[in-house]
């Protein structure tokens, strides 16, 4: 099986967890945060979405995405991802580029490396395995708010 759609089959899977918790949200869901902690469930989602258009954008090299990237230039919830349809829409967009851009990375690419000041220096398939990780793991930490958070 070609390396596109093995990692695309991952992403998808590790991404089944963001989907099923964004389709339960409410409105009022988006506030909400865990004891003490910082961020919020409408930031989490809009910084999810951001971080993988930006991938798409500085990693495979698509500059035709535009995206600004409130959450990390914040570096804070300022409380203002209250919006759950614009939220919502912004998770399905930022999916959607992922799964066009992936298809269209040719076998030989995946081993390319590149350089980011996040990450330093990967081949393009280590950078993907980044950006599934960093989108599992913040949407852990949203189904752990939606569960016990207030």
């Amino acid at each position: 099986m070609p390396t596109s759609l093995l990692l695309q089959a991952a992403y998808i899977e590790a991404r089944t967890r963001l989907s099923k918790v964004t389709e339960t949200l409410t409105p009022t869901d988006l506030s909400k945060k865990l004891g003490t902690a910082p961020n919020s469930i409408g930031f989490l989602l809009q910084h999810i979405a951001e971080v993988e258009l930006l991938f798409c954008k500085n990693v495979f090299g698509h500059t035709e995405v535009k995206v600004i990237a409130h959450t990390v230039i914040d570096q804070k919830d300022t409380g203002a991802w209250t919006d759950l349809t614009a939220i919502q829409n912004l998770i399905h967009e930022s999916g959607q580029t992922i799964g066009s851009i992936m298809a269209s990375v040719a076998e030989e690419d995946w081993s390319t490396q590149i350089t980011t000041k996040e990450f330093g220096t990967k081949t393009k398939a280590e950078a993907f395995g980044r950006i599934i990780s960093h989108t599992a793991y913040h949407a852990g930490q949203v189904a752990m708010i939606l569960k016990y958070g207030s």
